[in-house]
Order: C-alpha cells, then structure tokens, then sequence
C-alpha cells in the first residue's frame, strides 16, 4: 500500500507523551504537512465506547486476558477504519500508545505471554508498524503525581507501573531502530526539541517530506 509515515507515543502514566504527540501534530499542522492525530484505546467510535469499558474505574475485576482482548479488539477497529486509509493517502498519523503498551501492560505487568500479546498484536493490526515510536520515560511515581483524576489503571499500585517502565525499557532495548527512549524528567520544550530533530532525521521521513 502506499504508505505515509506512522509515529507512535509510548510512556507510562503521566509521562507527557499525549502533550508531546499533539505538540508534533501542530507542528505538522503549520508545515502544512497532512496529519491527523490519533489515540488508543480509542480513536472510532466503536474504539471509544471499549475505551468506556477499558478505563471505568468500577470494573476492577476484569481478568487480565478480558483487558487484553478488549484492548485489541480497539486496536482492531482503529487500525482498519482510522490508520490504515490515512496512511495510504500517504499522509502522517500520530498515535497515542499503540501495539507496545499491550506488550508492557498485559503481557509484561499483567503477567501474559509476551509471546501470545505479540502474535495477537500482529493479527489486529495486519502487522502494521510505527516508522518511530518515542517512548517518554520518566519515573511511574513521579508521573503518577502529575494526575488529576486517576481511571482504573492509573489507579493500579505504583508496582504494577514500575513493571510497566521496565518492560518499555526491555521493549526498546530490543528494537533500537524503532524506539527513540526520551529523557521524560526535563521541560517540555526540551524533550519536544528531541522528538523534533529524531523525527527529521529518519530517512524515511526525510524521502516523504524533504521539501518542506
């Protein structure tokens, strides 16, 4: 298909990826280069009523397998419907959190196979990939402290969250041409200069939008 170039935001709670993700979309947006930000679990209609399901904070005894399968079943909906058309207009699509946060929230802090979370990713997603993913890091309690309301897995114990950072660091560690590790604990203005420059300098990116 003709493809336009994928960016994906990873982090754990509190980590200002959703700021920085919309930072680059307006960004974009006065280069007038044609992008359309996205979020999981999310981003359709039908993504956003899982969403509901997903996050309620009464539903505290969802199995780990029922949250997996509900994550990619939003995964699913939004890869077909909303990703996938946009890319192959050869346009830019920016994501908030896509097929690594299962990896680091059920398969890793949830206690699943990372093998079973990885193959069932590719099956909801066609095997689509981000060309870039930036993985914000900072300290789960110190991201914890910057929410105002917490929904049911933020309001996981700082355990289950510090699972996550380190499956995310394990992620990256292993996908070094994906995953660009940000430095999370400076000023927004800092990190948004990194993802800047990373964004610019990928050779992909650079073929697409070398002209402007």
């Amino acid at each position: 298909m003709k493809k336009g170039f994928f960016i994906s935001f990873e982090g754990c709670e509190g980590s200002g990826k959703t700021t920085q993700a919309e930072r680059l979309n307006a960004f974009f947006e006065k280069k007038h280069i044609d992008c359309t930000f996205t979020h999981e679990p999310g981003g359709t209609p039908i993504s956003e009523e899982i969403r509901k399901i997903l996050l309620h904070h009464n539903n505290v005894r969802m199995s780990p397998l029922t949250e997996l399968f509900l994550y990619l079943a939003s995964r699913a909906q939004h890869t077909e419907e909303r990703i996938i058309p946009i890319l192959q207009k050869g346009f830019v699509v920016i994501t908030d959190r896509y097929t690594d946060s299962s990896l680091a929230y059920q398969g890793a802090a949830r206690n699943l196979s990372l093998e079973l979370v990885q193959r069932l990713n590719i099956i909801a997603t066609g095997g689509i990939l981000p060309d870039i993913t930036f993985l914000i890091d900072i300290d789960p309690e110190e991201g914890l402290k910057r929410l105002n309301g917490k929904d049911r897995i933020e309001n996981e114990a700082v355990a289950f969250h510090k699972k996550v950072r380190n499956a995310y660091l394990e992620i990256a560690e292993r996908e070094k041409k994906r995953i660009m590790v940000i430095n999370g604990e400076r000023s927004e203005d800092e990190i948004f200069a990194d993802i800047l420059q990373l964004t610019k300098k990928h050779r992909r990116f650079g073929e697409l939008y070398d002209e402007r």
